[in-house]
């Protein structure tokens, strides 16, 4: 297993691999190539990992779509990897979102994750990571997500993500829920650190929207595998419950 310290801020650098899909589809229903989205959270988890130290985020990004499906963008938060880790991060995605029917979406693109701080003996995690998402749009959405590091923060090591989410929107009531679970495997490189790591994530969310303004209430959990060996030694694993508020322009 690796180092305690260090697995942390590898986790966290993995943890990063929605945001490409998101922001492109939402941009496609706006009459604008741009659009741009500004939030704050009590606690930024992804994959049911902190990604500040179980502490609150700023964070803001910015896309253009072009008519037929190209999309980049880029976004920021601060994060608190510890031991003289990075403040702050920053990705950059590009990819192709295409409706192949009314109901059905593919989304293939790449993600860049850059962190900016750190000591000057911290080393560099920054690393590239491929994705495919797959969304079939009813009475419940439902979405499949594949992710792929071959350089996995810049250790060798290759990881992979899968995960499969949902959201139901209630009515015109402006409330919707969702629910998530995913699967992470770290696979190490001729028996070098990092050596192999498995966990499972899960969550379960309310939202609701006010105008271009979204509040989410949810919980978020990791478990199987080696969940239980790195909740014992870092708390940024360990469940909880993470209020967010953001707001999409235009």
């Amino acid at each position: 297993m690796m180092h305690n310290k260090r697995l942390v801020a590898v986790a966290c650098a993995a943890l990063l691999s929605v945001p490409f899909a998101v922001s492109a589809q939402e941009s496609e229903e706006s009459t604008s190539p741009f659009s741009a989205s500004f939030g704050v959270t009590t606690d930024y988890v992804f994959r049911g990992v902190s990604q500040t130290d179980n502490g609150p985020a700023f964070q803001a990004g910015a896309n253009y779509t072009a008519p037929f499906g190209l999309y980049v963008g880029v976004w920021g938060s601060n994060v608190d990897f510890g031991d003289g880790g990075p403040n702050f991060e920053v990705d950059y995605n590009i990819g192709w979102s295409k409706d192949l029917s009314d109901s059905w979406n593919l989304d293939l693109g790449v993600n860049r994750y850059t962190y900016e701080g750190a000591s000057s003996g911290y080393g560099d995690i920054d690393y590239n990571e491929y994705l495919a998402k797959v969304t079939w749009s009813g009475p419940v959405t439902v979405s499949g997500l594949l992710g792929y590091a071959n350089d996995y923060s810049n250790t060798g090591a290759k990881q992979t993500y899968s995960a499969l989410e949902a959201s139901y929107d209630i009515g015109d009531s402006g409330f919707s829920i969702g629910a998530s679970a995913g699967y992470t495997t770290i696979k190490e490189k001729a028996n070098e650190w990092p050596r192999r790591a498995d966990y499972y994530d899960g969550s379960i969310s309310v939202s609701k929207a006010f105008g271009p303004a979204t509040a989410t209430l949810g919980y978020y959990d990791t478990f199987g595998s080696d969940a239980s060996l790195l909740r014992r030694e870092s708390d940024t694993y360990k469940p909880g419950v993470v209020f967010t508020v953001s707001v999409d322009v235009p």
